[in-house]
């Protein structure tokens, strides 16, 4: 219907019209060109010319909409000419007929899609297809029809403005966009209306702007709104093309409601163990408002709890919260008044009128009666005590209390875990703290102590304190060396040299400082080897009083130091450096602190090395083959079994039976030892004799002509294997038999028959090799005295 409408109302209208682009593109009369031809020389005469139009846009109907025809005075009509168009559009949306030189438009055209086209025309020669006349550029412009309504390009739409708002007051501006020619008629002039949202809103009909039509609309009455928007084009003119939007709007709140509490009377309950910090309960000043405007403080303003209890605010700036402001005690108060103000934070002054914007309220807070753990007098208590007090000594009495009505009976008692090694003893009754072991502060210098005071009714009520004791140092510990006790001297050391800088320690702190003394031990002052010098400053140091040291001579020297402290008592120690005697370069730095040592040649080399342990290794295979055939090549220790053993041995465990001890022996296994039986059947448990026989070392010989030594000793021998195979024997039994004795025996000559023979006196150095077991042997036959080198 609307495409027809077009078409009726556009009838009147020229189709043609005349548009001079280029002038040379128009035909000219014959007089007038002939005049330009006078004027310009070697100009070229147009010989043929076209039509341009306007084309209205949406055409609907079934032929090819006529645009115009090209014709140029050369065509004769007799289809000499072809004409040819080029440009935008050229063939999909324009075709021309290459004859006539008709222009038709094949597809629908929208001005709003494309306003115009730039077309470019010429005739040609058919046959030879040269060009008749240079290419010319025209324009063909659609015109416009309403044909688009106004859009609403942003909607639907979302507004706010505050409640209580006056008449008139902004709320949102809004554009209508139409797609028409706002240059060609009425198509684009659009008008606003409003379809829905009277008598609140109103719009402005040039503007599109939405305002305030009703005072005094309220938030809490109505919040949201919707308005419907009408904008409408053709100037608002019947026929106009329309197009709506919606616009909600919402009434931002402002504070305009003062607060106010839902009660006039608050009753809280706490107990009297309420911890400071604890809430008792909370209140709320309702306000129709929200948001910022809703926002309280509170304050307790009067009573008699504003010093007990205080009030805040909670995170959400609603609700006051009452909390414990000091410890309370049912005993001295059991009740509290206060009287809390409640006020909004955030007051516009517009709304002045309105107020007051806060309120008051009445809380009654009981205290509820809670039985509670007894209290000691202090909350705790620091003692100091020296560390050699005596045990049983009182360190402190503490008190405790039960602080109910009732007032039961307190006993105390120590805490386990803060005592493990028990040094401290507390009396159930009294409550007073005593040493019951010695204290050392070098060991425990701080003892914390926890005690505990627990009511005799109600032993779940129990109070803890704790008790800090301090250990007063007193001068008990001796100085002594550090960690090094040792030092060396150089062979080639000159007399009055340093060799060491000794330091002590002392486990004592006295309050002025350390202080040590240094000294030689009495035996040691006039030794002529070393001598102390006390720097005065904690130190001593070592000095040699002579040179030429040799490690032949005498390889370690002792020197006692004596150590003493400057503290009452005075404490003394004395410590045992030991001094060897190394060699040494030219620089000073130990080399050998041995006498047997020696250094390869450097020139040796590795081939060298390992022709040696060679040698060492044939050498021991050697000695190793001569012991093993040597071994093979021994006899049994008897040979002649037939002589006998005529003699008795007799056990004196108890008294009287003369001859008849005897049978308690079995003489007959005397005569021959070889036939004792053995009990081979378990092997002993314990543990083997440290100390072998030395018969197992000695050689024996064949006894040919019979003899009773030889008899003996298998005798012993068999009865000492049957002792060692017995695991009802005593255990660590060690029998040592010496069978044979002199050159070849481990015990060599043990006889002294002809040691009076000799004049020349016996050497006994080789005592000092056996080691500490005969350092007695030694010292007897004067060793020690004559041949052992000075200790410093």
């Amino acid at each position: 219907k609307r495409k027809d409408f077009f078409a009726r109302t556009s009838l009147p209208v020229v189709l043609v019209i005349l548009t001079l682009l280029p002038h040379s593109l128009l035909g000219k009369p014959a007089e007038e060109e002939n005049t330009e031809s006078s004027v310009l020389h070697q100009r070229v005469k147009r010989g043929w010319v076209w039509n341009q139009f306007f084309v209205l846009e949406e055409y609907t109907g079934l032929e090819p909409l006529y645009i115009g025809k090209l014709h140029s005075d050369m065509d004769k009509g007799d289809g000499s000419i072809r004409y040819i168009l080029t440009g935008e559009g050229a063939g999909t949306t324009f075709t021309i007929d290459d004859s006539t030189g008709d222009i038709h438009a094949i597809q629908r055209l929208d001005r709003e899609v494309k306003s115009q086209y730039v077309l470019r025309a010429q005739a040609r020669n058919r046959l030879t297809d040269r060009p008749l006349e240079p290419e010319s550029e025209f324009i063909v412009k659609i015109q416009d029809i309403n044909d688009n309504e106004p859009r609403f390009l942003d909607g639907p739409y979302q507004a706010a403005v505050p409640e209580m708002s006056k008449i008139g007051t902004s709320v949102i501006q809004l554009t209508a966009t139409d797609a028409d020619d706002p240059t060609y008629g009425n198509s684009a002039r659009v008008v606003y209306s409003i379809l829905e949202g009277q008598p609140y809103f109103s719009v402005d009909a040039k503007t599109g702007v939405v305002r305030v039509s009703l005072a005094d609309m309220d938030r809490e009455t109505r919040e949201n709104y919707t308005v419907v928007i009408q904008a409408k084009d053709m100037g608002g003119q019947l026929g106009g093309l329309a197009g709506t939007t919606t616009i909600n709007i919402t009434l931002s709140d402002v504070n305009d409601n003062p607060p106010m509490f839902d009660q006039r009377l608050y009753q809280m309950s706490v107990p009297e163990t309420a911890p400071v910090g604890s809430v008792v309960g909370r209140i709320w000043a309702k306000d129709r408002d929200i948001g910022v405007n809703a926002e309280m403080t509170y304050s307790i303003v009067d009573g008699d709890g504003r010093d007990t209890f205080d009030i805040t605010t909670d995170p959400t700036n609603l609700f006051g919260i009452i909390i414990v402001k000091k410890p309370l005690n049912f005993e001295k108060k059991p009740s509290y008044t206060l009287k809390v103000e409640g006020a909004n934070t955030h007051v516009d002054p517009v709304f002045f009128k309105r107020g007051p914007f806060k309120d008051v309220t009445i809380v009654h807070v009981s205290v509820e009666d809670v039985d509670e753990p007894p209290v000691f007098d202090l909350p705790a208590y620091y003692i100091e005590m020296p560390e050699d007090a005596e045990i049983g000594t009182v360190v402190k009495t503490v008190s405790a209390r039960d602080p109910d009505a009732a007032n039961n009976t307190v006993r105390y008692s120590i805490e386990r875990s803060c005592d493990p090694e028990k040094y401290f003893y507390i009396d159930i009754t009294s409550g007073s703290l005593m040493t019951v072991r010695s204290l050392d502060r070098e060991e425990i210098s701080w003892h914390n102590i926890t005690i505990l005071a627990m009511e005799m009714n109600n032993p779940t009520q129990i109070g803890s304190v704790s008790v800090a004791l301090k250990v007063l140092d007193v001068n008990d510990n001796p100085p002594s060396l550090t960690h090094y006790l040792e030092a060396y001297v150089c062979e080639n050391a000159k007399a009055g040299q340093r060799i060491q800088t000794i330091t002590a320690v002392d486990p004592d702190e006295p309050p002025g400082g350390q202080h040590f003394y240094y000294r030689l031990a009495p035996e040691a002052v006039n030794n002529p080897n070393f001598t102390l010098r006390d720097n005065q400053d904690n130190t001593a140091w070592i000095l040699t009083r002579r040179g030429g040291w040799s490690q032949q001579e005498q390889t370690i020297f002792y020197l006692p130091i004596i150590i003493s402290d400057g503290e009452q008592p005075v404490q003394t120690s004395t410590s045992t450096l030991t001094i060897r005697v190394c060699s040494c370069d030219h620089e000073g730095n130990v080399m050998s602190c041995n006498a047997e040592a020696y250094s390869l040649p450097a020139s040796l080399s590795r081939g060298a090395l390992i022709a040696i342990l060679a040698c060492i290794f044939v050498l021991l295979v050697m000695i190793l083959l001569m012991l093993s055939l040597r071994t093979h090549r021994k006899k049994p220790y008897l040979c002649d079994e037939e002589e006998n053993v005529h003699e008795n041995i007799v056990r004196y465990d108890d008294e009287g039976g003369g001859e008849e001890d005897t049978e308690a022996f079995d003489i007959a296994a005397m005569w021959n030892p070889r036939e004792v039986h053995h009990h081979l059947g378990k092997m002993r448990q314990d543990m083997l004799p440290e100390i072998e026989s030395l018969s197992r070392y000695v050689p024996q010989a064949c006894v040919v002509g019979g003899g009773g030594d030889s008899n003996v000793h298998g005798y012993v021998l068999a009865k000492l294997l049957e002792a060692d195979m017995d695991p009802c024997a005593p255990p660590y039994d060690s029998l040592q038999t010496y069978a044979y004795e002199g050159e070849g025996s481990v015990a060599e000559s043990l006889s002294s028959l002809q040691s009076g023979t000799s004049n020349n006196d016996h050497e006994y150095d080789y005592l000092n090799d056996w080691g500490p077991r005969f350092k007695k042997l030694a010292e007897m036959y004067g060793v020690l005295e004559t041949n052992s080198p000075p200790m410093w």
